[in-house]
């Protein structure tokens, strides 16, 4: 059975024979709007993780957490991993997290490729704005909780293929950056 998902583009743009190219960091970083603004430019699939798990849940992600946990939500982006095997040449937008889950980056990478989009938690913070009471993991005290999810996330997240400093860059550099690695997986 082919996969399905809801991306910026039809599933048909989905090339096998091309890498994935999967952005990481913490949330807040701007995997989500400058994957879409890449594959935009790119003329790629752009698919989030969240948004995703969402559709097939029929539920946001913090409903999912309260309901049914952590482990549960961490196990849809397992299994989301799983059926992208099957594709490729999209830029991912995975969870802050699903780098931690064991062995899933190794799901998609090699071929794919990994891009560490850096920023302080503070940073993070600022750039999340309202949109941080939408987020389970930073309910109690948002920057304590992104700052430990830093300490514990940064050595995984330092893994990766490149690492382009969101902190310093402008939202169009880091695009650039971005579009710039896409194309070379072509």
């Amino acid at each position: 059975m082919t996969p399905t998902f809801r991306t910026s583009r039809g599933a048909s743009a989905a090339d096998p024979s091309v890498p994935h190219l999967i952005l990481v960091g913490l949330p807040g970083s701007g995997k989500s709007v400058v994957g879409m603004r890449a594959a935009e430019i790119c003329g790629r699939t752009f698919l989030d993780f969240d948004a995703e798990i969402e559709r097939r849940e029929g539920m946001p992600v913090s409903l999912i957490f309260a309901q049914n946990g952590e482990h549960y939500f961490r196990a849809r982006e397992r299994a989301l991993t799983e059926e992208l095997r099957e594709t490729g040449g999209m830029i991912l937008s995975p969870g802050g997290g699903w780098i931690a889950i064991p062995d899933v980056v190794a799901l998609l990478r090699p071929p794919g490729r990994l891009v560490y989009l850096k920023v302080r938690p503070e940073t993070a913070l600022k750039r999340m704005g309202k949109r941080q009471e939408q987020r389970p993991l930073l309910q109690a005290d948002p920057l304590r909780e992104l700052k430990r999810l830093y300490d514990e996330r940064h050595l995984l997240y330092e893994g990766a293929d490149v690492v382009v400093d969101s902190e310093v860059l402008s939202f169009q550099k880091v695009t650039e950056r971005v579009v710039a690695l896409a194309n070379e997986l072509r």
